[in-house]
């Protein structure tokens, strides 16, 4: 998605720059009037979580004019680089092609540590080609997606055939492609990832294998505890000896309510959390706190 939207904005660059005031012809007129609409479209939203929706609304849009019109230009002579390689994977990966395309990303790849989605894939020039976007595509396509794929994401065979069939025999890289397996994703995420991850890590401060450690010492330390107290009872100790018994009753009465709760309350008032095990991180966002 980042690709695309530097294509169309370099695009709509090379429009504006490239050809005379005076010499626009309705084409470019129109080409120009849907980038600005697209740019705009694509404005960040930062209001409140009551508008969630409407700017999900809006983000959709935008994208399927976006994928509308790379679509349409798939041919076009305005293309910000017009690169052999770009000639070259339009042509070779025309609608109807019976040939799967060569994975072009493979031969991309940078050495530096940013990211391979997109920077590995611009261009010299800091500019972006249709066959970078093509690349991004096939990228996601072998990374992600297919059987087997180093970084596989599980999607129903339905979606998985749906984008196999789009990108490699009709040529499309558009973002419109993966709007299903995004979608899918997302719902999977909300359904059963994020309350997961809400239980695991904002709703609860310790980890699994320290609430283990917990539930042994507590059982451990309670069971003392009624042994003890029953000693000292039939030895007839003092009540100022039986007081001590309140010790281990509460170091195992605490220590199972924090299993029990995957809380400890000492650490949450010390603004602290288990990341991993015995390895403890401060608690900066407000809600978690």
């Amino acid at each position: 998605m980042s690709l695309c939207r530097h294509y169309v904005r370099e695009l709509r660059r090379s429009v504006l720059i490239g050809t005379p005031e005076l010499e626009k012809g309705a084409g470019s007129k129109r080409s120009s009037q849907i980038l600005t609409t697209f740019d705009d479209a694509h404005t960040p939203d930062q209001g409140p979580s009551s508008h969630v929706f409407a700017a999900r609304d809006r983000a959709q849009s935008g994208d399927q004019r976006l994928s509308a019109f790379l679509r349409s230009d798939t041919n076009s002579k305005h293309s910000p680089q017009n690169s052999t390689g770009s000639q070259t994977m339009s042509e070779t990966n025309t609608p109807g092609s019976e040939a799967p395309p060569r994975p072009s990303y493979m031969g991309t790849e940078g050495t530096s540590g940013s990211s391979p989605l997109v920077n590995s894939n611009q261009s010299p020039n800091h500019t972006v080609a249709r066959a970078d976007i093509r690349a991004s595509a096939e990228k996601i396509l072998y990374t992600f997606l297919l059987p087997g794929a180093e970084r596989e994401i599980i999607l129903p065979q339905g979606i998985l055939n749906d984008i196999t069939t789009n990108i490699e025999k009709e040529g499309r890289d558009d973002p419109e492609v993966f709007d299903q397996a995004k979608d899918y994703v997302f719902q999977a995420m909300e359904r059963d990832a994020f309350p997961g991850f809400l239980r695991a890590k904002a709703l609860g401060n310790i980890v699994q294998p320290s609430m283990m450690i917990r539930l042994i010492v507590g059982l451990v330390s309670l069971f003392g505890a009624f042994w003890t107290a029953f000693v000292l009872i039939f030895l007839n100790a003092s009540r100022k000896t039986r007081c001590w018994e309140i010790l281990p009753f509460t170091v195992g009465i605490y220590l199972l309510a924090s299993h029990q709760y995957m809380l400890d309350p000492l650490m949450a008032l010390a603004g602290y959390s288990e990341y991993t095990f015995m390895s403890f991180s401060r608690v900066k966002e407000p809600f978690v706190r």
